[in-house]
């Protein structure tokens, strides 16, 4: 294995677990989502909120080396932006 790299091995929600997690909230609770600068460092995270959500079907066609492969994921994918309130404008 490369020196420079390291694994990054981590849980993936799956749908029955972010059920459970949003189970108690009331439902204007907003949904906040913190992106690490660097793989597993939470410390300085970006705060987000979901904005948008979409239900996606993942497909892998069948190739030269595995011709009988079709498979198929349903998936959601969130979409977060900035927090809503002031922002100084970029030039």
């Amino acid at each position: 294995m490369d020196q420079g790299l390291f694994e990054h091995t981590l849980q993936v929600w799956n749908a029955a677990r972010l059920r459970d997690a949003l189970k108690n909230l009331p439902d204007d609770a907003p949904i906040h989502i913190g992106l690490t600068g660097d793989p597993g460092h939470f410390d300085g995270y970006r705060g987000f909120v979901l904005v948008d959500a979409h239900q996606v079907e993942n497909w892998w066609p069948a190739s030269s080396t595995a011709p009988e492969r079709t498979d198929r994921a349903e998936a959601l994918t969130l979409f977060s932006d900035w927090e809503p309130r002031a922002y100084g404008r970029l030039d």
